[in-house]
C-alpha cells in the first residue's frame, strides 16, 4: 500500500505561552530535541523520508518551521490562520495524490522502551486494508469519557485512506469531526494500542513531564551548556548557563539561571521567562 507521511506543525501552542510567543510549539525542545525532529525521525524509522514521501505544514511563526525543515520534507505554508488538522490535509490534497496518509501531530511525545521510533508505531501499517481509519491509542482512565475512541485516548498518530482525504477542503476543520467520528459511525475505525509513554506536551505540566521522561532517571545536560550550579533531574539545553540550583525543570538553549536562583518545576527560556509547571506525577506513570 502506497503511504505518505504528514507532520502537523501549524498550531500556535496557546497553552504554552509565553514560551510559544517566540518559538512555534513544533520547535519546542524535548530532551534537547525539537518536537518536530522527533516526529520526522519516527517517520524515517518507517522508511518515510524526503519531500516526495513526507510533508510538514506550517503557519504560526511558519518561517521558523520552514527554515528548520529545509529540504527534508515538502512544506505546506498556510496563509492567515492555521487551517486545523483537516484543513491542513485538504491543503495538501494535490501532494498526497491518491496515497494513504500517516498523520502525526508534531507535539506528540511518544517513547516505547521496547522499540525505537518508527517500529514503535509500525502496527498502524501492518495489514492495513487501505480503506479503514486507524488511530494510535492508549486505554483511557474513563473509557466512557467524551473524546475517547473504543475506550482509548488518541496519542498523536493516525492512518487515513485516500478515499476520506480526497474531498477535504482547504478550509478550517478538524479530523475528529470530518473523518474520525464519521468513520467510527460507519464501523470503519480501528484503534491500535500503543504500549509506551505518551504526552501531548500542550500544557506546561505535560511539556515538563515529557522532558523529564526523556532525561531518564537523572539529568540531561547538553555538552555546550555551562553548569557551575546544582542540577537535579532536569534538562539543560545547549548554550544555557546554570549558576544556581535547578530541580525538575527545563532550561532552554541559551537560557540563564543566576547564582541566586532556585528553579523548580518550571521551564526557563532566555534570561527572564519562567513558566511554572506545577508539581507533576513521576513521568511514565500517567
Amino acid at each position: 500500500m502506497d503511504v505518505c507521511g504528514v507532520v502537523l506543525a501549524a498550531g500556535e501552542g496557546i497553552r504554552l505561552r509565553p514560551l510559544t510567543e517566540r518559538v512555534p510549539k513544533a520547535l519546542c525542545p524535548v530532551g534537547n530535541v525539537p518536537l518536530l525532529d522527533r516526529a520526522l525521525a519516527r517517520l524515517a524509522g518507517l522508511g518515510l523520508t524526503g519531500p516526495d514521501r513526507v510533508a510538514v505544514n506550517a503557519c504560526y511563526l511558519g518561517d521558523q518551521v520552514v527554515a528548520h525543515v529545509g529540504a527534508r520534507a515538502h512544506l505546506s505554508v498556510e496563509p492567515g490562520d492555521p487551517l486545523g488538522t483537516a484543513g491542513g490535509l485538504g491543503n495538501l490534497r494535490d501532494w498526497i495524490a491518491g496515497r494513504g496518509v500517516l498523520v502525526g501531530n508534531a507535539d506528540a511525545y511518544l517513547a516505547d522502551p521496547d522499540a525505537p521510533p518508527g517500529p514503535d508505531v509500525a502496527e498502524l501499517l501492518d495489514g492495513w486494508d487501505g480503506r479503514s481509519v486507524r488511530l494510535l491509542g492508549r486505554p483511557a482512565d474513563d473509557p466512557a469519557a467524551p473524546g475517547t475512541f473504543s475506550g482509548h485516548v488518541f496519542v498523536g498518530f493516525s492512518l487515513l485512506p485516500w478515499r476520506l482525504v480526497r474531498d477535504l477542503p482547504a478550509s478550517f476543520g478538524d479530523l475528529v469531526r470530518a473523518v474520525w467520528r464519521p468513520a467510527e459511525a460507519a464501523g470503519a475505525l480501528e484503534v491500535v494500542p500503543y504500549p509506551g509513554v505518551f504526552y501531548d506536551t500542550g500544557t506546561p505540566a505535560d511539556y515538563l513531564a515529557a522532558n523529564l521522561h526523556a532525561a531518564g532517571d537523572g539529568s540531561l545536560v547538553d555538552p555546550a551548556a555551562t553548569v557551575t550550579g546544582r542540577v537535579h533531574h532536569a534538562v539543560i539545553g545547549p548554550g544555557a548557563t546554570v549558576r544556581g540550583e535547578v530541580t525538575r525543570a527545563v532550561v532552554w538553549p541559551g537560557a540563564t539561571v543566576r547564582a541566586d536562583e532556585r528553579l523548580s518545576d518550571a521551564i526557563r527560556a532566555g534570561g527572564d521567562v519562567t513558566v511554572p509547571a506545577g508539581r507533576i506525577a513521576r513521568p511514565g506513570t500517567t
